[in-house]
């Protein structure tokens, strides 16, 4: 059978499964989701989005996440070109007429991205973290046919000023926020995925609902998350050079309650500062934090924009390709109203989170 349409990959996917699912109910800003999930993923994904379980409402997003199915034979799938610096396949497509699939090319799960069904299938509890980005996706889409621009920011905020941080992967945009949760009265917003919407005195702010996953870098600097790696691993990344530190990539998994106690979560916020990070690890230059215009700076606006990927359609169901440009001129009227500043000299989480201090208005 040829994939042509949504309804062809539904005929070859067995929900029946799923008839009898109570299911999980979310809440993100104005936006609901509505997840039917069976088996031990059920309990898995209520308790990640513990913070956000809802009530049933009339306007939902549906998803449907099957464990263990695959399309045979499999479609004739097309790569997605990754991000610059980034290198292998990760993500491949096949367009229909009314919808894409999309294929982790690593783990081997199945996403169908559709106006009519949204469906997650394959081995799916053993990458649940794949899942769990497939219904962040959806708020973001949410958003970005709202009028949102998305940008690769982490924030953090004391109700009344939100601070938003960016900067190239791996600038240590993450780092920097969770130290600002050390902060009294503050909340975290979101780690890696920021919806703005312009508007005055501020824009609005909204974070996914998605726990942080840092790397081991992260994690030494900040002693109150020491507990999440083995005494002897610390002692193995305190000898390694800055360097190799900065660059390696090793998730974990950093569950805000267990860290940092209940209700440390806000999705929502008014934006006012947003910190790009341009700091460098070769000089001894002191960090300093000075006020920029983004439109004097198309560098450190390219470290704030972010492409929706190969799950996004437009409000006309029109999805982007991997060369679809971003949209300058729409990131620049949404932060109009942001104070944006950057961070240059040597890399100093302590000077950083003084002046973080001073932002929010609170103090240790």
């Amino acid at each position: 059978m040829t994939l042509t349409s949504v309804a062809d990959v539904l005929a070859r996917l067995d929900r029946s499964c799923l008839a009898d699912t109570d299911p999980l109910v979310l809440s993100v800003g104005p936006i609901r989701l509505r997840l039917r999930c069976a088996g031990p993923l059920r309990g898995d994904l209520s308790t990640y989005f513990a913070d956000v379980l809802a009530a049933d409402g009339p306007e939902a997003i549906d998803i449907d996440i099957l464990e263990g199915q695959a399309l045979d034979p499999a479609p004739d799938w097309v790569d997605w070109a990754r991000e610059p610096g980034k290198t292998g396949r990760k993500d491949a497509i096949h367009d229909l007429a009314d919808g894409r699939l999309v294929f982790k090319r690593r783990t081997g799960v199945t996403f169908l991205q559709s106006r009519t069904a949204l469906v997650a299938f394959g081995p799916v509890r053993e990458n649940a973290n794949q899942v769990i980005n497939f219904v962040n996706t959806q708020v973001l889409n949410a958003c970005l046919r709202g009028g949102w621009q998305i940008c690769h920011a982490a924030a953090v905020t004391n109700g009344t000023r939100t601070l938003a941080i960016a900067g190239l992967s791996g600038g240590g945009k993450s780092t920097s926020v969770l130290r600002m949760m050390d902060l009294p009265g503050t909340a975290f917003v979101t780690n890696d995925r920021l919806m703005v919407r312009g508007g005055a005195p501020v824009p609005s702010a909204l974070g996914i609902p998605k726990h942080p996953r840092i790397n081991p870098g992260t994690i030494l600097h900040n002693p109150r998350l020491h507990a999440m790696l083995p005494p002897d691993r610390l002692a193995a990344l305190a000898e390694m050079a800055p360097a190799d530190l900065w660059h390696l990539e090793e998730k974990h998994d950093l569950i805000l309650p267990d860290v940092y106690g209940q209700n440390r979560l806000q999705l929502a916020a008014p934006l006012t500062d947003f910190w790009v990070l341009n700091w460098r690890q070769d000089t001894a230059r002191p960090t300093t934090v000075h006020d920029v215009t983004l439109s004097d700076r198309p560098d450190l606006l390219g470290a704030i924009m972010k492409s929706a990927g190969p799950f996004y359609a437009d409000a006309h169901d029109r999805f982007q390709t991997d060369r679809t440009p971003l949209d300058p001129a729409a990131y620049l009227s949404a932060l109009r109203h942001v104070r944006v500043r950057e961070v240059t000299g040597q890399v100093d989480f302590d000077a950083l989170f003084a002046e973080g201090r001073r932002v929010l208005g609170v103090s240790a």
